[in-house]
């Protein structure tokens, strides 16, 4: 135990001398967790809404000025033809254009319906699909306060019925995309911070040729690699404890669940990283190698991790790898304490798939590392 302790120690000076590592541990978290739980959003706001009213009726201002008083749609312009809102398109000046036909409002008047044309900038599908959406949302709102006043202004004894729909968000009441976003974000940081970490410094071992040394002493392979690795596990709580402080006091992202939960599942999770860090190292001889590896995975991991895309909208084959991705069971615990209020059992799935990750990247790392004495 005191070699154990004297390793531990060893690793902590040598850590904090290092000036190029010190950063990415307390600097560069800071910055990421802030900057990307800003950019990181599905949300589209700012969109440039451009129309071409044929009709310049009141209805058709009226449905115009729906779209003025929306938070997401920026009218920027009106064209008097569709060549020129479609040049203006062209040119990305527009992202939605709005044609209103002539006579609008004697065709909803006298036949009770007429048609709009709608033209949106399809280069990125996700981004159009919600600007639809919100397009959608406008028009039907328009149409419901039309129909009652048309209702009406035909027969003032006949008092319209309005079916009001009063939805409930649980977990996520102000409908804020941070607060989905920040516990997938910081589990991110904290994984690829710890397993660039430890897989690089005991690469660094190699490549300074310390590591023959030590191998030659009498210290065995279990006191060395719990000795070097046991301060990133240390390093990875920090982490977690500055980017749940950042949560809440920056974005202000509700913790309803058990502060202890979740760091009892974390130290659990960060054995999976280290030992995936540690099988790394085993196998590359820069620190150059050992952090292109250690990107080409977690690329993967963070793509298929739900973090982004929905692991539900994946094809089936994708669905099954994902359950080999610890980062996804992370997300899903972050998520489910910080949010919901999840307790141990709840998280019983996870955790138990986590332990094994772990028990099997921990036997793969330490039966690959060769000691030679």
């Amino acid at each position: 135990m005191k070699t154990i302790f004297y390793i531990i120690q060893k690793e902590f000076k040598q850590i904090f001398r290092n000036k190029s590592m010190l950063p990415i541990i307390f600097i560069m978290p800071l910055f990421q967790l802030i900057i990307l739980a800003n950019a990181a959003t599905f949300d589209i706001k700012n969109i440039k809404f451009a129309y071409i009213d044929n009709d310049h009726s009141s209805t058709s201002r009226a449905l115009i000025d729906k779209f003025r008083a929306s938070n997401y749609f920026n009218v920027i312009t009106d064209f008097s033809s569709e060549k020129q809102g479609s040049a203006a398109m062209l040119k990305g000046d527009v992202d939605v254009l709005l044609e209103i036909p002539v006579q609008f409002e004697r065709a909803i008047q006298k036949e009770k319906y007429a048609n709009l044309g709608i033209t949106i900038n399809a280069i990125d599908g996700a981004a159009a699909g919600l600007e639809n959406v919100y397009v959608t949302q406008i028009i039907q709102r328009f149409n419901t306060h039309l129909k009652t006043d048309l209702q009406i202004a035909s027969n003032s004894s006949i008092k319209p019925l309005n079916i009001v729909s009063i939805p409930l968000f649980w977990y996520n009441k102000t409908l804020n995309y941070k607060t989905f976003m920040v516990p997938g974000i910081l589990v991110l940081l904290v994984t690829m911070i710890t397993l660039f970490l430890s897989g690089m410094n005991i690469v660094r071992e190699k490549e300074i040729g310390t590591l023959e040394q030590i191998n030659v002493t009498p210290i065995n392979k279990s006191q060395f690699i719990i000795g070097k690795l046991f301060p990133f596990w240390v390093i990875g709580l920090g982490l977690l404890t500055v980017g749940l402080l950042i949560a809440k006091l920056v974005f202000n992202v509700p913790m309803v669940g058990s502060f202890l939960l979740m760091y009892f599942y974390t130290s659990i999770y960060l054995l999976v990283v280290l030992g995936i860090g540690l099988f790394i190292s085993n196998f590359t001889d820069t620190q150059q190698q050992a952090m292109f590896i250690s990107w080409f995975f977690m690329v993967i991991f963070i793509l298929m991790s739900g973090l982004f895309t929905p692991i539900e909208s994946m094809p089936e084959w994708a669905q099954i790898i994902t359950e080999f991705n610890p980062i996804k069971y992370f997300v899903e615990v972050m998520r489910m304490v910080m949010l919901k209020g999840s307790g141990f059992i709840d998280i019983l799935p996870q955790l138990a798939k986590t332990l094994l990750y772990a028990l099997v990247m921990n036997g793969l790392a330490v039966w690959s590392y060769k000691k030679i004495s």
